[in-house]
């Protein structure tokens, strides 16, 4: 039996005492399920908050193995604990690429489906598991069930954005993007406040590619501040091109770097080192996707008390006001995120619990300190006033009265669940602390 450790995903919070156990084959993960009563499954950590965290964990991680690559058909098969870095690694020089990715390539497959994970061209073409078209699960009783959009249907729209609460995703198979190269075109574009942001999402809004960082501090006539960059996929890359160099923070940082001064100062700098109000630049894929992934272990900039990522989606109609009112109260709160990114989302007919719906989504960063949960509370608040809801996989504090009152389809999942899952094996710390499972 492996011994208790302090188990934590990226945002160091919270930390709970657990068991993690590897598997590597069928048999192996049988074996765990019945040597174990609860568990949930764990793939590389990446998510923000609890909701791969259990007293006991089976890690994916080694379930590593690519299946099938069908160039012609532009389809890739491959077991779930596969990483977006290693696909990434197989993928471009053979031409091809993700067909949506995240912030960070550090993260496995089954966790893409379990969060239905979404990035910069969700208003071209959707989440992850819209690129889905089969996949396999293996059930508390060991037995594996084959589901896609024709067969054992509900169990598919129930994983996608599930969470890993219907049982353990297996293999994956997904649509490929062609490319040309492995770099993007990129025009970076400078809004003076959050009017002159949305107005450029809309201009471009044909952009297959597009992301916005928000300075949160500001107030007034610049409150919103932003960069927009969009991007598409260049047909060649430069003749020369240096690759990124990668940092590293060693240690965790003291919880006073991170402050409301230091936090203005680099708002200041990002948004003046960009001198035209246009810029145009040719990125690869890495620069462009993942430039955080050139830090590594930046999650210790936060400090040992870690952070809260706080991602929330409202609704196309009511998204410029609600905005409004949330950067509103977080430049009134001093407390500034460091990393604020904002995106739009197109329509969302995959999942069940899945979390994007046509709006738009900001993302923000909050140390943990003195009074945040209580600030949280007041931007839920906001959140709810406008229709919109937060993203599970970066949750780790809200309410499961706030979390039911927002996902109206929970009912419909619960359903789902008692069907596939009726002993409720898989459970999570944020499955019972939202109600979604009984512990």
């Amino acid at each position: 039996m492996a011994a208790k450790k302090e188990l934590t995903n990226w945002g160091n919070f919270p930390s709970i005492e657990g068991v993690s156990m590897s598997f590597r084959s069928n048999d192996d993960l049988r074996y765990l399920i019945n040597k174990n009563t609860n568990a949930i499954v764990r793939g590389l950590g990446r998510c923000y908050g609890d909701s791969s965290l259990a007293a006991t964990v089976f890690s994916s991680a080694g379930f590593n193995k690519i299946l099938d690559f069908d160039a012609a058909g532009a389809t890739i098969l491959c077991q779930s604990g596969v990483s977006f870095a290693d696909l990434v690694d197989f993928l471009v020089p053979r031409g091809f690429f993700l067909p949506v990715t995240p912030g960070t390539k550090y993260i496995t497959v089954g966790g893409a489906v379990a969060s239905d994970v979404h990035g910069k061209n969700h208003h071209v073409d959707g989440s992850f598991c819209n690129h889905v078209s089969e996949m396999s699960l293996m059930l508390d009783s060991g037995q594996i069930v084959i589901c896609s959009r024709v067969q054992n249907s509900d169990l598919f729209q129930a994983t996608c954005g599930g969470m890993g609460l219907t049982g353990v995703i297996m293999t994956v198979r997904f649509g490929l993007k062609r490319i040309a190269s492995d770099h993007i075109e990129q025009v970076s574009l400078k809004a003076q406040n959050l009017d002159e942001v949305l107005q450029l999402f809309e201009q471009y809004r044909r952009a297959t590619y597009s992301v916005a960082w928000i300075d949160c501090l500001q107030k007034g006539k610049t409150l919103g501040r932003s960069i927009l960059m969009v991007g598409e996929h260049a047909s060649t890359p430069p003749p020369t091109t240096n690759r990124t160099q990668k940092l590293s923070i060693p240690f965790f940082l003291p919880g006073w770097v991170l402050n409301k001064w230091s936090v203005k100062i680099f708002n200041f700098l990002y948004f003046h080192k960009q001198i035209r109000k246009k810029a145009k630049s040719k990125v690869r894929l890495d620069a462009f996707f993942y430039p955080l992934d050139s830090i590594l272990h930046w999650n210790r900039m936060y400090g040992k008390k870690g952070f809260v990522q706080y991602q929330f989606v409202l609704p196309i109609g009511a998204g410029k006001e609600g905005l409004r009112e949330v950067l509103t109260a977080i430049a009134d709160s001093g407390r500034g995120s460091f990393l604020a990114v904002l995106k739009v989302f197109g329509k969302q007919d995959t999942g069940i619990i899945s979390f994007p719906m046509e709006g738009y989504t900001l993302a923000l960063d909050f140390p943990i300190q003195s009074g945040l949960f209580e600030f949280l509370d007041q931007l839920d608040l906001l959140v709810k006033k406008h229709g919109g809801r937060l993203y599970l996989t970066k949750d780790s504090r809200m309410s499961a009265s706030f979390f039911e009152s927002t996902y109206e389809t929970m009912g419909e999942f619960k359903t789902v669940l008692r069907r596939w899952a009726p002993l409720g094996y898989w459970q999570s710390h944020q499955s019972n602390r939202l109600a979604m499972t009984k512990p």
